[in-house]
């Protein structure tokens, strides 16, 4: 089984779940270090992947993006268009990204992509099972049973995450997986910027796509006076096609990224064993990296 792991989502996590009084020796904050490499020995545990890609943004706010809708992600960006991170939080990013090939770990991104798109194209391309461990709600669009995709959700911290299926994913949202990212459009979503369509809630969300289907269903039905589609959401789905056109082309991931092929094979040892060392010690995260080598072995 192949597991791609999305790892923004995990180190975020690893950041809020753990103290700030975790520090290096050097006496900076180091939880996420730790916390990500006890994260992945959990999920491996858990889960007994055969094969691990860890996926990282090659852009978290793609140009091509916010070209279509200018407000994605906006919440999050700095005026220099930079990421607003939190304190001490792109140090210890750095150690994961440099420890990953150290010890071995394959990990995968493309410049003009997000992570997403990543993980997305790695699953395409995999007839196997495969488990992609994330916190974004978007890729629940990856959801697959007969392909056995599955998603690994990271929403109440790493110890508590849920596996979801299709029917998991139908219970909580109300929509099966292949019409998770019209729901998504049609109610909006703060935290990625996306507006949703006027007085359009999750309820109502559910309803039109279990009614007209996707999108194309929906607006389909507002402009036919034959439909059974109340005047005040035909309304409000004419007014808002434009937007839903665009959002859908944002919120639908990438299959098709020109990643190179990645070896997900699990390490026997580090790749280089002299890196790790170095920042094992200026992390002091022994314990953390032992727990993950024993949990793959």
């Amino acid at each position: 089984m192949l597991m791609l792991i999305d790892a923004a989502s995990l180190w975020y996590r690893a950041y809020y779940g753990l103290p700030s009084s975790i520090k290096s020796p050097a006496g900076v904050r180091s939880g996420a270090v730790r916390g990500f490499f006890d994260g992945l020995a959990v999920l491996s545990r858990r889960y007994s992947p055969t094969g691990m890609v860890c996926c990282l943004e090659g852009d978290w706010r793609p140009g091509w993006r916010t070209a279509l809708l200018p407000e994605y992600k906006s919440a999050r960006a700095l005026p220099d268009g930079s990421e607003d991170t939190p304190e001490g939080l792109d140090e210890q990013v750095a150690a994961i990204e440099a420890l990953l090939p150290a010890l071995g770990v394959a990990t995968a991104a493309h410049p003009g992509f997000e992570a997403d798109d990543v993980i997305a194209t790695l699953a395409s391309r995999e007839s196997g099972p495969v488990r992609v461990v994330t916190g974004d709600r978007d890729l629940f669009q990856l959801v697959d049973d007969e392909r056995d995709h599955r998603v690994v959700y990271l929403a109440r911290g790493i110890s508590k995450a849920e596996l979801f299926d299709a029917a998991a994913v139908t219970a909580k949202f109300g929509v099966d997986p292949d019409h998770y990212v019209d729901y998504a459009v049609l109610r909006g979503d703060p935290s990625d910027g996306l507006p949703g369509v006027k007085g359009v809630g999750a309820k109502t969300a559910v309803s039109l796509v279990n009614t007209f289907g996707g999108v194309g269903g929906i607006k389909a039905a507002a402009t036919d006076d034959g439909s059974d589609l109340p005047a005040r959401q035909r309304r409000a789905i004419l007014d808002s096609g434009d937007y839903l056109d665009r959002a859908l082309r944002v919120a639908t991931v990438v299959e098709d990224v020109p990643v190179p092929p990645v070896d997900p094979a699990l390490p026997a040892g580090p790749a280089d064993r002299s890196r790790v060392a170095e920042l094992t010690e200026q992390w002091g995260i022994a314990s953390a990296l032992g727990r993950f080598g024993e949990a793959i072995a």
